[in-house]
């Protein structure tokens, strides 16, 4: 399917491994340009020159996206040398567990902040690119947890701030043609992500969780990266300020 991305230039917040890295694939073999940031400067530049052969323009930087005026710097100057911005997509996560206050400062400076000065930075380039080619996009990456609590924990709430946000914002920036949608992943799995690690540390625990979905496993990123790119591309140009459950129907919540 051409999902009519050849040329646009999008730029990803923890880009290079899991979720992020499979966005970023996916966009480029779609022709988009793209730019990565994460911490590990090798990972990113190891990205980069993979995201190249696909034959579209690639930037990458180490960023610590807690650190604003380092991210809004790396928007400004990454957007420059790809030409533009169409899409920016906001998947750095802290996966901070727990309900103390370090997990919660975590979560909330890497999740909620990083995706409030990235779109601050964005905004006027992401306007610009709408007015010119007709649509940009803000695709935030969320979770499942934000409908679902056990416990107290402060990694659900967290990522209940974003879907608000994002509605508050898609409302906001519908006329400028910006649009903004969530897609909320349930149990991910991918080499060295988290339960990966539960696998290797607490096999009995996986399969447990692994039971309680219909499906009876994890998704894929790539499954989760599908459904980012599709809300990022123009095919999705009248859908803002929805949130995209991807999550094998492990919830039993129903959306209307």
């Amino acid at each position: 399917m051409d999902m009519h991305l050849t040329g646009k230039n999008a730029l990803i917040l923890g880009g290079t491994r899991g979720i992020g890295r499979a966005i970023a694939d996916t966009l480029a073999k779609e022709g988009a340009n793209v730019g990565v940031c994460a911490r590990n400067a090798d990972q990113v530049a190891a990205t980069v020159a993979e995201l190249k052969a696909f034959g579209v323009k690639a930037t990458g930087a180490p960023v610590d996206v807690t650190d604003g005026a380092a991210l809004k710097g790396w928007i400004a100057s990454a957007a420059s040398g790809l030409g533009g911005l169409d899409i920016l997509v906001s998947n750095a996560g802290a996966m901070a567990q727990g309900n103390d206050i370090d997990a919660w400062e975590k979560n909330f400076q890497l999740d909620v902040l990083a995706a409030v000065n990235a779109f601050e930075a964005a905004q006027p380039l992401l306007a610009k690119a709408a007015a010119d080619r007709g649509d940009a996009a803000f695709v935030i990456i969320a979770s499942i947890s934000a409908a679902q609590a056990d416990r107290a924990d402060s990694y659900g709430p967290v990522k209940a701030a974003l879907i608000h946000m994002a509605k508050g914002l898609a409302r906001q920036h519908a006329k400028a043609g910006i649009r903004v949608n969530v897609v909320s992943p349930g149990m991910v799995f991918f080499e060295g992500g988290v339960w990966d690690t539960v696998k290797k540390n607490a096999p009995d625990f996986f399969e447990q969780a692994n039971a309680r979905n219909p499906t009876g496993r994890c998704a894929t990123p790539q499954e989760i990266a599908h459904a980012a790119v599709f809300l990022a591309s123009p095919l999705s140009s009248y859908t803002t300020g929805s949130n995209l459950i991807v999550d094998g129907a492990v919830s039993s919540r129903v959306n209307f």
